[in-house]
């Protein structure tokens, strides 16, 4: 048997467009997810599906033996970074604990590379744009679970040899992003609400500004690094360079939908206001040829929304500290 390729959270998002770039360089793949994100449709033919956690460690081992898995890329998480300050120990477990079974196994079964997402919310309020050389200072559990993950993949390296790239996309938009998720992915969010006629709802003031990836743009670059032995051991940023206002984006979003732009503000919630990054260090590493205008990929994604309809936004069922949670996550699209 040919040796796989292990793409973790491959039926969601992010996860099944790198599984993409990696079935077209020809690649074995196998993908583990379980589902609480993604969608069994995403995961194209002729790939390996296993539905099951990242948090058993038993199965993980299976996969990893059975697949003969040589490269790993670890996309599964649940990255809603302010509702991650309500449900703290299921963020752990989730995005540091299941990250931790995966590392065993890559170490346990001398896998060449171990490609990790990260996340600019490693950076919290430093100042933007933000690069690589920053001391990180996440402000939310999700943020510090990621950046306790990318430092035991260093401390793994030092002390077994296992290499891995880390990468640390940002505000990532596309198709087949769970647009039914009401805590995260703004875009997803609030072309869902148009499309169940409810207005788009943007906390605060909507001054705060992102900088928005298109996921076509970014999903082959974090495929190919670990078939760059240069970029092994190195941190990058990857993602859209131009900024804008939350409320900006939502006219648009409205204006890709072809509605009117209806705004609802909620009251403002804890979050760094200004977030987006420099990409000068992935330039000099990898062919970074695709710079999709935020017009281009919002008609793209707009496309796909209404072909695929609205989806039911559920309220998340294990919240574990409610003092302090936003109304509107208890009571939008229930």
């Amino acid at each position: 048997m040919d040796s796989a390729s292990l793409v973790t959270g491959g039926a969601g998002f992010l996860g099944s467009h790198v599984v993409d770039a990696l079935v077209r360089r020809g690649e074995r793949v196998v993908v583990l997810d379980d589902l609480s994100g993604g969608f069994a449709e995403n995961v194209p033919d002729g790939v390996t599906f296993v539905q099951g956690s990242i948090l058993d460690a038993a199965r993980v081992t299976r996969i990893f033996r059975e697949h003969r898995i040589r490269r790993v890329y670890h996309l599964a998480a649940y990255a809603a970074e302010g509702l991650s300050h309500f449900i703290r120990q299921f963020n752990y477990h989730n995005n540091l604990i299941g990250s931790v079974n995966l590392i065993n196994a890559s170490v346990n079964h001398d896998v060449e590379c171990f490609v990790f997402t990260s996340s600019i919310a490693v950076y919290g309020p430093n100042q933007v744009p933000m690069h690589e050389d920053l001391v990180p200072a996440p402000e939310d559990p999700y943020g510090i679970a990621k950046l306790a993950v990318e430092q035991d993949l260093r401390a793994c390296h030092a002390q077994f040899g296992l290499p891995y790239v880390i990468f640390r996309p940002h505000n990532v938009y596309g198709e087949r992003q769970n647009i039914g998720d009401r805590y995260r992915n703004v875009i997803g969010i609030f072309m869902n609400q148009i499309m169940r006629g409810e207005p788009m709802a943007v906390f605060g003031d909507g001054r705060q500004t992102r900088a928005f990836t298109y996921v076509g743009d970014i999903a082959p670059i974090i495929a190919e690094a670990a078939f760059r032995p240069g970029a092994h051991g190195e941190v990058f940023n990857v993602g859209a360079d131009t900024p804008y206002e939350v409320r900006v984006l939502a006219e648009r979003v409205a204006a890709a939908m072809g509605a009117k732009p209806e705004i609802r503000h909620l009251d403002p919630r804890h979050e760094v206001v200004h977030a987006f990054s420099s990409h000068e260090k992935v330039r000099s590493y990898f062919d970074c040829p695709l710079d999709t205008s935020l017009d281009d990929g919002l008609a793209r994604m707009a496309a796909w929304a209404k072909r695929v309809g609205a989806r039911q936004s559920a309220a998340f069922g294990e919240i574990e500290i409610p003092r302090g949670l936003p109304p509107s996550w208890q009571t939008i699209g229930s």
